[in-house]
C-alpha cells in the first residue's frame, strides 16, 4: 500500500485516471463507510440503465454520507439523479463519481454537473508516493502503475495483459471504434512515436488506415485518459514558432508495453522519449495534487532552439529541459538560456540522468530524484 498525495475534497466530486492506477483503492482508503456503488458487474449496470431514477431513491434511503458510484461513465443517466439529489438536498449526500474515461459522457451530452461538483484526477504513483526509493531506470522501464511497481517481478507480464485487455476494455466496451484490428495497428504506431510531434499523414501510411481516422483515434487516447497532448507554447517572441502538439501516453511502462517492447532491454533511441513521458506524468501529478493550476506546454523556434516543457503558472513560467544523458553540456541549455534573456519564463530547469546537481548559470541541473524532490520548491 503507498501513500497517495491526492486530499480528498470536501464535496462531491469527479474522479477520473486510467485504469489500473489506484482509484478504486484510493477511494475505498479514504472514505471507508461510504455506500458504494460499482456499475462494473453486469446486474448492477442493466439495473441502473434501465431504471436510472431507482438510484435516486436508494440513496434518499440512506442516512447523510458519502456515495461512490465506480465507473459511472457506464451509465451516464445517473448524473442527472446525482444533480437532482444535490439540488434538493444541498450536503446531505456528497458523491465520488470516478471513471477511466469521460468521453462517453461528453458523447451522450451528458450532466457534467458544472459548479456542483469538483474535477480532479488519479495517476501512476511517483516518486514522492514511493518516498523515493524506486530508481529512475526502474521507472523508465517499466513505468509507476501500483501493481507494477508492487510486484516487478511480474511487471512485464503485468503490462503486456494491460496492452492487451486495453483494446476490449476501453475500445470494444465503450463501441469507440468499428475497425479494432486498425486501431490496434495504429495504437502500436502511436506508442512508438510515444514525445514526439507527429503527423497523422505518416501515422496513417505506417499504420494503414485513413488519416482522418488517425486523427479520430488520438483523440480516443487523449479522451480515454491513455494519451497527453502537450501545446506548442506560442510566447509572442519575435521568431518563427512550430506549433505542432507533442503526443505522449501516460506511463512510460504502458507506452513500451504497447509498442512491444517491455521485454527488451531501454535501447538509447527511447530512453529521451520514456524519461519525458516520466518527467511530464510528475508535473502533471504535482499540479493536480498540489493544486498549482497552470498549463504545461511545449516550445521549439524556427531555428532550431527548444525546450521540452514549459509550465506556465497563474504569475511566472518555467522551462524544463529533459536529458537521458549522466552528463550534462552546457550547450543543451541554449534554449533555456534564450528565453530567460527575453523574461518569457522566471525559472529554467534540466533534468538528466547524472547523480550530482549542478548549476549552469541560472539554470539548475537535477538529476531525475532531485527534480521529483524540489519539483513543489521549482514551481513555486
Amino acid at each position: 500500500m503507498y501513500r497517495r498525495l491526492l486530499a480528498l475534497p470536501a464535496s462531491s466530486f469527479f474522479l477520473f485516471g486510467p485504469r489500473a492506477t489506484g482509484k478504486t483503492t484510493w477511494l475505498r482508503q479514504v472514505l471507508p463507510d461510504a455506500h458504494w456503488i460499482d456499475l462494473v458487474p453486469s446486474e448492477a449496470f442493466v439495473r441502473y440503465l434501465r431504471e436510472p431514477a431507482l438510484f435516486r431513491r436508494e440513496v434518499e434511503a440512506l442516512p447523510p454520507g458519502w456515495i461512490v458510484v465506480d465507473e459511472v461513465q457506464k451509465v451516464p443517466a445517473l448524473l442527472d439523479e446525482v444533480h437532482a439529489l444535490i439540488a434538493r438536498h444541498g450536503a446531505r449526500y456528497r458523491f465520488a463519481l470516478s471513471g477511466s474515461s469521460a468521453r462517453k459522457l461528453r458523447r451522450f451530452d451528458a450532466n457534467l454537473l458544472a459548479g456542483r461538483v469538483a474535477n480532479r484526477s488519479f495517476f501512476p504513483l511517483t516518486f514522492a508516493e514511493t518516498d523515493f526509493r524506486t530508481d529512475i531506470d526502474d521507472a523508465l522501464r517499466i513505468g509507476m502503475l501500483p501493481g507494477v511497481v508492487s510486484a516487478p517481478a511480474s511487471a512485464e507480464d503485468t503490462l503486456e495483459a494491460y496492452a492487451a485487455n486495453y483494446v476490449h476494455q476501453e475500445i470494444q466496451q465503450e463501441a469507440l471504434t468499428k475497425d479494432l484490428p486498425g486501431f490496434a495497428r495504429f495504437l502500436r504506431v502511436a506508442a512508438i512515436l510515444n514525445g514526439q510531434s507527429v503527423s497523422a499523414a505518416n501515422v496513417a501510411n505506417e499504420a494503414g488506415v485513413a488519416r482522418a481516422t488517425v486523427q479520430r483515434h488520438f483523440q480516443i487516447l487523449v479522451d480515454t485518459l491513455i494519451g497527453v497532448t502537450v501545446p506548442a507554447w506560442q510566447p509572442r517572441l519575435k521568431v518563427r514558432e512550430v506549433a505542432h502538439p507533442r503526443f505522449y501516453f501516460f506511463d512510460p511502462g504502458v507506452a513500451r508495453a504497447v509498442a512491444g517492447r517491455i521485454r527488451a532491454p531501454v535501447h538509447e533511441q527511447e530512453r529521451g522519449s520514456l524519461l519525458e513521458t516520466w518527467v511530464l506524468h510528475e508535473l502533471r501529478a504535482h499540479m493536480q495534487f498540489a493544486l498549482t493550476g497552470g498549463e504545461v506546454s511545449w516550445y521549439r523556434t524556427g531555428a532550431g532552439a527548444e525546450v521540452d516543457f514549459i509550465w506556465r503558472g497563474p504569475h511566472h513560467a518555467v522551462g524544463i529541459e529533459v536529458k537521458a544523458s549522466e552528463r550534462w553540456r552546457p550547450d543543451a541549455g541554449a534554449a533555456l538560456r534564450e528565453l530567460l534573456e527575453r523574461k518569457a519564463i522566471r525559472r529554467a530547469v534540466a533534468v538528466y540522468l547524472g547523480d550530482r546537481p549542478l548549476k549552469d548559470g541560472a539554470i539548475d541541473v537535477l538529476p531525475a530524484r532531485a527534480f521529483a524532490q524540489q519539483l513543489g520548491d521549482l514551481l513555486a
